[in-house]
């Protein structure tokens, strides 16, 4: 599943579920950037950004957060000196992708037990399975208005359609570290705030931003991303 060309899951889940707050929206390209920072512009890469500034694509994704290389948008600040002081210029060549080797997706292994149990979310059949690289989830078949129902028990954190690519979006927090994803749904069904059990229907079926009627269906684990299939029981 292609990431929001406006702002990253990633991005959404630390600043509405871990720190409680709203993302703000990007500014305007136009607007100035302050010593340290550089505004997207459109057409930018991030390897581009990179070398303008003498920084590695390393440097920048790790001091920006960003779990998608490919998902700046135009307007993002982004900040191209590090923090607390000058940053050594990148090695000449720093920062090219090889020619040979493809970018490796680096995922640390999920842990061998979860503390809560999960169900399916969907009964349709399985599309599309997790390769944490495209596609961080699981892609669940259906009819549009479906029952999408929680994994497990929890407190929604977030119940809106600002993440373009995922459409209508419900996040249900577990625990501190557990959270689940809902993506194209048709219609939601509860609110933020709302306490949820496992089982109980929170949306329905549907396809917006997606090319199909489905529901996407991720496990997060603080901000990594595990494939749920290894935690859901057998069909």
């Amino acid at each position: 599943m292609i990431e929001s060309q406006t702002m990253s899951l990633r991005t959404l889940i630390l600043c509405s579920s871990l720190l409680l707050a709203a993302c703000a929206t990007p500014s305007s390209p136009s607007a100035p950037a302050p010593a340290g920072y550089y505004r997207v512009q459109p057409g930018d890469t991030l390897y581009r950004i990179a070398r303008q500034n003498k920084q590695s694509v390393a440097n920048l994704a790790r001091w920006n957060q960003l779990a998608d290389r490919s998902s700046i948008q135009a307007g993002q600040l982004l900040r191209v000196q590090p923090p607390g002081g000058a940053a050594k210029p990148a090695p000449s060549g720093a920062g090219k992708p090889a020619a040979s080797k493809p970018a490796e997706t680096r995922q640390a292994p999920p842990p061998t037990k979860l503390d809560i149990k999960l169900q399916w979310p969907a009964d349709g059949a399985l599309i599309s399975g997790f390769d944490g690289n495209r596609n961080k989830g699981l892609d669940l078949a259906g009819k549009a208005g479906d029952p999408v129902r929680a994994a497990a028990a929890g407190k929604v954190i977030y119940a809106s359609k600002g993440i373009r690519a995922y459409g209508n979006l419900l996040i249900v927090k577990h625990n501190e570290s557990t959270l689940t994803v809902y993506a194209h749904n048709q219609k939601l069904l509860v609110q933020e705030g709302q306490q949820v059990s496992a089982g109980q229907q929170i949306a329905t079926m549907g396809d917006s931003g997606a090319s199909r009627v489905m529901l996407h269906f991720e496990l997060r684990l603080g901000t990594r991303v595990v494939d749920p299939a290894a935690y859901l029981p057998p069909r």
